[in-house]
């Protein structure tokens, strides 16, 4: 089985012939979703070809066709990204050595008093944070390098899972399908596959979320934290992506709604964090 197979196969098995205009004739199915008949038939192309495209033959895959079958699957725009780009890989230069932090985007982070922030790499790799993200999330600098991922957070820390409540399975999905964009964006990113593999090997959650083939990138959302010391928040939070960076994917933004409860949660965190940081500094070495 191939990448683009087993997509191609999880996008068919959630639609029903019904929902696509088809006639289901009786009752027992042997597959769950279309069949590849049916999908061949929406998308305009021979049954041999699409069972072809499903056993990864996609070197002669027009974007014309892809975008058939897209529109037949009903993908959204990241999926039917993401089905270009297993067909036809990009080409991408490896990635070698850390990545560079400029110090200007450090500043700009430890200037941001009253919000988490952090830099992010292309493997959810937290490369540079502040104060506030310790506070509120993971304090990183406990965290050993090689485990300073959102990925390992989210999926081996049972601390963080436990402030995240009853939101951590919508958290895990997220991180999951980003992790499924990415490896689509990058297949030759060596530091991604050993991440995915090692998430794999050890979390059984992870696998189950793998198997399912979500697809998004990572743009906008909500961060729903129960935090031990303030209660509960809840963080709009925005990406914006760093062009001049190639060795880092984005910067991330967290604000509570203006007057609200989470604002103030926020201000008497970071009163408390900057004490702490000022205690730090004038104690004994």
């Amino acid at each position: 089985m191939t990448e683009l197979g087993d997509f191609l196969r999880s996008r068919r098995a959630r639609l029903q012939p019904d929902e696509v205009g088809l006639r289901s004739y009786g009752t027992r199915r042997r597959v769950p979703g279309l069949r590849r008949e049916e999908l061949a038939q929406l998308a305009g192309v021979s049954v041999a070809y699409y069972i072809r495209l499903e056993q990864g033959n996609a070197d002669n895959a027009s974007s014309e066709v892809l975008n058939a079958i897209a529109e037949a699957l009903r993908l959204d725009p990241d999926e039917r990204a993401h089905l270009h780009r297993l067909a036809h890989p990009p080409r991408t230069e490896p990635h070698h050595g850390p990545p560079r932090l400029r110090a200007p985007l450090q500043h700009l982070l430890d200037s941001i008093t009253h919000a988490p922030a952090y830099v992010v790499g292309h493997h959810t790799n937290v490369v540079a944070w502040n104060r506030l993200t310790a506070a509120v999330f993971v304090d990183l600098a406990r965290v050993p390098p090689g485990e300073r991922t959102w990925t390992h957070q989210i999926h081996l820390n049972d601390d963080y899972r436990a402030r995240l409540g009853d939101n951590w399975e919508a958290v895990a999905q997220r991180n999951v399908a980003h992790l499924r964009y990415r490896s689509g964006e990058d297949p030759g990113d060596a530091h991604l596959k050993r991440l995915i593999d090692t998430m794999l090997e050890r979390s059984e959650d992870f696998r189950r979320l793998w198997s399912a083939h979500q697809v998004t990138d990572l743009t906008h959302g909500e961060a729903r934290i129960d935090h031990p010391e303030v209660g509960p928040l809840v963080l709009p939070f925005e990406t914006l992506h760093l062009p001049g960076d190639p060795d880092l994917s984005r910067l991330m933004l967290y604000a509570a709604e203006p007057g609200s409860p989470y604002e103030k949660a926020l201000d008497r965190l970071a009163a408390t964090s900057a004490h702490a940081s000022s205690a730090d500094l004038d104690g004994d070495p």
